[in-house]
This record gives structure tokens, sequence and C-alpha cells, in this order.
């Protein structure tokens, strides 16, 4: 297994190491139960209140994952408003299962999706460049190397993040799609799967894949002696 490269405190994921957040504090986190039992319940009566609430509390991780998605501000902002919407029309069909936050999520990663595809053109490219290579004897031709980069400074933690989301918007879409959900908004693998509509194996699949080629894109940046 690779080694996490260390940025100060700011550990930046590689194969089988959790990414920490790109946008730390700005979304919330889903409302714990029972007060999400509590809310669910309010809404199903129609509490203007209630919905006034869900939306409060939702919005911005809504819109922290469709943008991280989507690459756009203003087509997340799109999404929000459609998933909220979709939302309040299902209402009636949700039981409960997941949670709220869940919930939300699948949809607004179904919209997002759905933007995706409408404005594809190409085929997705593989990503098997971006893998490391074995030996006969099963190991990597290229032995991985720990990365130490200090972080002293805002600027200097905008400009690794910044450096990571340009590596991580490289990955073709059900990569990244699945890379951001996972490792970034902290979904359980199961979770990830259900919005996806995909196994949770096919997940796990997606997200070594994934890793393995975001090390490979940010390994220029911060492998010690490269020359």
């Amino acid at each position: 297994m690779a080694e996490a490269p260390r940025f100060g405190h700011c550990p930046i994921m590689t194969e089988g190491i959790m990414m920490t957040p790109l946008s730390p504090g700005i979304a919330p986190r889903p409302i714990p139960s029972p007060e999400n039992d509590a809310l669910l319940a309010r809404l199903r009566v129609g509490e203007d209140a209630a919905f006034e609430e869900l939306v409060k509390a939702y919005t911005a991780r809504l819109l922290a994952v469709s943008r991280r998605i989507l690459g756009s501000q203003e087509e997340a902002r799109d999404v929000v408003q459609e998933t909220f919407l979709a939302a309040f029309q299902s209402l009636d069909r949700f039981r409960g299962e997941a949670n709220l936050g869940t919930w939300l999520s699948r949809i607004a990663v179904n919209q997002c999706l759905m933007k995706l595809r409408s404005r594809k053109r190409k085929p997705e490219q593989s990503i098997d460049d971006l893998l490391p290579t074995f030996l006969p004897d099963g190991h990597q031709v290229r032995e991985s190397a720990l990365w130490e980069v200090s972080i002293d400074t805002q600027v200097e933690r905008n400009e690794v993040f910044g450096i990571v989301r340009k590596a991580i918007d490289r990955l073709p879409e059900s990569y990244r799609t699945v890379l951001l959900l996972r490792d970034i908004e902290e979904h359980s693998t199961e979770e990830v799967a259900a919005m996806l509509g995909i196994t949770s194996n096919a997940v796990k699949v997606r997200l070594h894949r994934a890793r393995q080629a975001l090390r490979t894109l940010l390994e220029p940046h911060f492998r010690p002696n490269l020359a």
C-alpha cells in the first residue's frame, strides 16, 4: 500500500488513505437522529418551518458536492434547487431507510450525473496509464515514496488544495465521482453504491483505481528528488 503524502496538518489521500476534505468547515454534517427523525415527521405534515430548516441545514453541503462534481457554481446552484424540488415532490415515497442528508445527496448526485451525461461528447479516457505497473514477483516497477511538503501559511495551503483539485478534475467522471463521494464527502461505500446505482464492489474497484491514478497525477508536484 502506498504511503500518504504529508502536508503539515493536511494529509492528502493516496491509495488506502482517506483524504482531508478540500473545503473543510463549509458544509455542515447531516442532522443526527433523533433530530433528523423529528424533522422528517414535521416535513410529512407539511410544516413550512420544517422545509425552511431542511433547506438551511443542507444547502451548503449539496452545493459543495454538486460544484465538485460539475465544476460549475451556476450549474451547482441549479442542481440544489432541483434537488429540493424533487425531494419535496417525492417526500411521501421516502420511507426513512436512509439519513435525510444521504437521501438528498443521492438526488443531487443523480441530477449532477444527468447534467454530465447531457454535456458528454466523447467516451471516457482510460486511466490505465496512471495506474502502477508490477514486476512478475509482484513488486511495483517504481516504488512509492513518502512525500513531505511543508504547509506553513494559508497561501501554501490554498496552493496545495488547488493542485489537488486540478488533479481530481483530470480523472474520468466515473472515477472522479466515486472519489469525491467516498473520500471528500465521506459517504459510506454502501451509500455511494446506492447513489450511483452500482454495486458496492464496483465502488471499491473504482475508488481503488481513482486513488492510484490521483497519486500518479500528484507525484510530479510532491515527490522528492525526481531528478
